[in-house]
């Protein structure tokens, strides 16, 4: 499904987002020396991402694996970016076809929506069940933020650090 969404006729340039898929997910082994860069931990672990696309400045664009047993369509898509930024896009790929669907680009719900988007038919006959509104799929990802606030925090500091990096 996401391939298939990436392959439609939709710009990768919208408004100065430049959004650059890739054909496939990117290997564990760069996800996870890439990961470790950013979190400024060689000892991360195994990333929970799935890297399918980044933004001109080294930002990506990820399935977050929140729930390593769970189908891979119900897992969040998230926004890591190069300067440290974090956003959750959608609370799973379905709704993330329909930010698609209706014109929005994957960095443009990270950052404020700047014009007034026109859904693709293309990518409506492709989203899954239901359409969903662009502000009820922002309204659900902003939900599970925190949660990947939480992982970034303990995977830079470890869980026996506080918000200011002083131990508990």
């Amino acid at each position: 499904m996401l391939a298939a969404a990436l392959k439609a006729p939709f710009a990768t340039d919208h408004e100065g987002h430049d959004f650059q898929p890739s054909d496939e997910f990117d290997s564990l082994e760069e996800t996870a020396e890439w990961w470790a860069a950013w979190t400024d931990n060689e000892d991360a672990g195994v990333p929970p991402f799935r890297f399918f696309g980044q933004d001109g400045s080294g930002g990506h664009a990820a399935v977050w694996l929140r729930d390593r047993d769970a189908a891979i369509e119900t897992q969040p898509v998230v926004y890591l970016g190069s300067e440290g930024e974090l956003a959750v896009i959608a609370k799973n790929l379905g709704d993330y076809l329909w930010l698609l669907a209706n014109g929005v680009g994957p960095l443009e719900a990270v950052d404020d929506l700047t014009r007034v988007p026109e859904p693709i038919p293309e990518l409506i006959a492709l989203a899954p069940g239901e359409p969903r509104s662009i502000e009820a799929v922002r309204a659900e990802a902003e939900t599970i933020l925190a949660a990947l606030e939480e992982l970034v925090e303990e995977t830079c500091n470890g869980p026996f650090f506080d918000e200011d990096g002083e131990p508990r």
